[in-house]
């Protein structure tokens, strides 16, 4: 095994449990798939519990998939997208660090970043995939491409189809009269 396998295994199986973990606290976390689907839905996902447990499933197959290195460009296209939509949904409108209050979408961009990247370089000799003898025909430029083309067109049907965050509140008057004096000043 080379330098570059091993690398591969490392960075999948940290990334791959670190979402299957995300997908279990989803389903079954202190609040349950029902907490989740309450979060979801005051996010604008719509009907919370059907996202709640697409979420958390797909978070514990891809996961464990990239983590063992099965099918390696499709468990990474669905973390990314998995990643997408948690970026526009909750993290966006926080900035950029994750310390920010509501949390930034670094940690996001960074999941996505490092399975775009796993998905491009391939699985390496320690996967599935290679004991399958799928993996030369899954990496490189194919690999990505099939990572972003998945995640791209998952996460922008999602959005699409079932996003509808509530518009921002109106100010009130006593809002706009402080804003009034903070603009005088």
């Amino acid at each position: 095994m080379t330098a570059a396998d091993t690398a591969d295994l490392v960075l999948r199986v940290v990334v791959g449990l670190t979402i299957v973990a995300h997908g279990y606290n989803h389903i079954f976390g202190p609040g349950g798939v029902q907490g989740t689907a309450g979060w979801f839905a005051s996010m604008g996902l719509k009907p919370g519990i059907m996202h709640a447990w697409a979420s958390g499933l797909i978070e514990l197959v891809a996961g464990m998939g990239l983590a063992v290195g099965l099918f390696t460009p499709f468990s990474a296209g669905a973390i990314i997208g998995i990643m997408v939509v948690a970026g526009m949904t909750a993290h966006r409108k926080n900035g950029f660090f994750i310390f920010k209050p509501g949390q930034g979408y670094e940690y996001v961009l960074m999941i996505a970043v490092v399975c775009l990247a796993i998905a491009t370089f391939g699985p390496g000799r320690a996967s599935v995939d290679h004991s399958l003898t799928i993996d030369d025909n899954l990496d490189g430029w194919l690999g990505g491409l099939i990572a972003l083309v998945l995640s791209v067109v998952g996460s922008a049907g999602l959005l699409v189809t079932f996003w509808r965050p509530e518009p921002p509140r109106p100010a009130t008057m006593a809002t706009q009269d402080v804003q009034a004096k903070q603009d005088a000043q």
